[in-house]
């Protein structure tokens, strides 16, 4: 039986310079098995860590660019996880996926690189206290557009999320903002004319077993991918 398989995005940990390791978090790769999907990972191609920090940076071979590209072409999408770091070749995918209209998912930190790989910026949230919360479960609410792609895949106007980050979404002149806590700040931003382009700011990973809100986030994302694989 053919199952969508989706490729997770490794990160680089900034621990270990000398002997770079690559990671993929339980909770978002058991997501994707959880819906009945495949998860695989996608490496980085280099054997050294390249952080960008909140900037586009693009020194990547054309090698290490044909690599990526290969692991992409195995998969019927894409997952770019949060973190406390960024890497440029998350940038770089990002906006490969948008270039090739490949369905992607951006959490958090995945969200920011979604947002910079197509000319957007971000900015340092002012209440880090309030939105950098360890807490896994509830933190605050988020209201959603009605007219938007993220409302009709939780089917509400409103919902809870968690929130564990210091940075937020500022500019993102080609998507849209469609979701927003109590401090304005964008929780939720799509693409305006992609197959599945969504970036988070909260971790839907860490939610989706207990709320089924979240959970409809991976369901129609795998959807996605399998009707764009079917074609």
């Amino acid at each position: 039986m053919n199952k969508v398989i989706i490729g997770i995005v490794a990160k680089h940990t900034i621990e270990a310079k000398k002997r770079p390791n690559t990671y993929i978090r339980d909770e978002v790769k058991q997501a994707i098995f959880d819906n009945d999907a495949i998860a695989i990972g996608i490496l980085p191609p280099e054997n050294e860590i390249k952080l960008c920090g909140n900037e586009w940076k693009d020194t990547q071979t054309e090698k290490e660019k044909e690599d990526l590209i290969t692991q992409i072409s195995l998969c019927d999408g894409i997952i770019i996880q949060g973190g406390t770091q960024n890497d440029e070749y998350e940038n770089i995918i990002a906006k490969y996926c948008y270039d090739n209209n490949i369905p992607i998912l951006g959490i958090c930190a995945g969200q920011n690189n979604i947002v910079r790989s197509l000319g957007g910026t971000t900015l340092k949230v002012t209440n880090p206290e309030k939105h950098n919360n360890t807490n896994d479960n509830y933190v605050h609410s988020i209201k959603i557009n009605k007219d938007s792609r993220f409302y009709e895949i939780v089917n509400k106007d409103e919902m809870l999320v968690n929130s564990r980050h210091n940075n937020a979404v500022d500019k993102c002149p080609l998507l849209d903002k469609v979701a927003f806590c109590e401090d304005g700040y964008a929780d939720g931003v799509k693409s305006k004319d992609k197959y599945f382009y969504i970036g988070l700011r909260f971790h839907p990973e860490s939610l989706y077993k207990i709320d089924e809100n979240h959970n409809k986030i991976f369901l129609e994302f795998i959807k996605v991918c399998k009707i764009r694989s079917n074609k």
